[in-house]
């Protein structure tokens, strides 16, 4: 079979809302030589959100046409598909989001890497029971995520929603509001913080702030890159790029 001059390695298709501007800058951070990435946009309009019921409405629109970025992504001839949008792949708790997961393979013939799971294996790495998290959704969702991760058999000690008021305004928030957030959160109690919403913005944050409380920070961009990567057997480490990737 030939190799893709640049994807020698492995070719990702990368899905995300077409409202999200982190996820494309994040992954191509955390690139590595002979993987390439390849983005499909999911049509989402940039809906206000401002309670329980809008934040349902924008998950089902991403649902409405994430099969349809799917298959343009899928004429590029990837190796392995990276969701690059999270709330899906909470929803309903873990079975209905493996179920969903699996679905999704099914249709596109290659393995997907989800933010959901790849937090799960991160969690998991580090051995961490007892977890706060930071989203930027409304409550509707955090009992969702809270669900999936209790289902995996973490303590949801602390969670932080923040509520923000449209898909485009999630990138907005900048590093030293979340920064306050993480200090907020933290007590001896907390092994470990996850970030879900990949259209939040802290993969240098968590980066630094591991160092800085000496806990596991896992930000949900680079947990599925990560995970993404190990799942296709490419093991490189990265020094500086925070925990997750100095781990084979």
């Amino acid at each position: 079979m030939s190799k893709d001059a640049l994807g020698w390695r492995r070719k990702f298709a990368v899905v995300a809302p077409s409202t999200n501007t982190i996820v494309q800058p994040d992954m191509d951070d955390l690139r590595v030589e002979g993987v390439t990435n390849h983005y499909g946009r999911i049509y989402v309009p940039n809906m206000k959100v401002t309670d329980d019921e809008s934040f349902v409405a924008l998950v089902e629109a991403i649902g409405a046409t994430l099969y349809e970025a799917v298959d343009r992504c899928m004429t590029c001839e990837p190796d392995y598909l990276i969701m690059g949008m999270s709330a899906l792949m909470f929803w309903d708790g873990r079975d209905a989001s493996e179920k969903r997961m699996h679905e999704l393979s099914a249709h596109c013939g290659v393995g997907v890497s989800a933010g959901s799971f790849a937090c799960e294996a991160a969690l998991n790495l580090f051995g961490a029971k007892r977890i706060a998290v930071i989203s930027p959704y409304f409550p509707i969702s955090d009992k969702n995520v809270t669900r999936f991760f209790q289902d995996c058999g973490f303590d949801v000690a602390k969670f932080r929603g923040l509520k923000c008021p449209s898909p485009v305004a999630i990138a907005h928030v900048q590093p030293e509001e979340l920064r306050e957030v993480v200090l907020e959160l933290d007590d001896d109690s907390i092994d470990a913080f996850v970030q879900v919403g990949t259209n939040l913005s802290m993969v240098k944050l968590c980066n630094d702030m591991a160092v800085e409380l000496g806990k596991p920070m896992i930000p949900i961009n680079a947990a599925t890159y990560w995970h993404a990567l190990r799942a296709n057997g490419i093991m490189d480490q990265f020094p500086g790029h925070g925990p997750l990737f100095e781990h084979h």
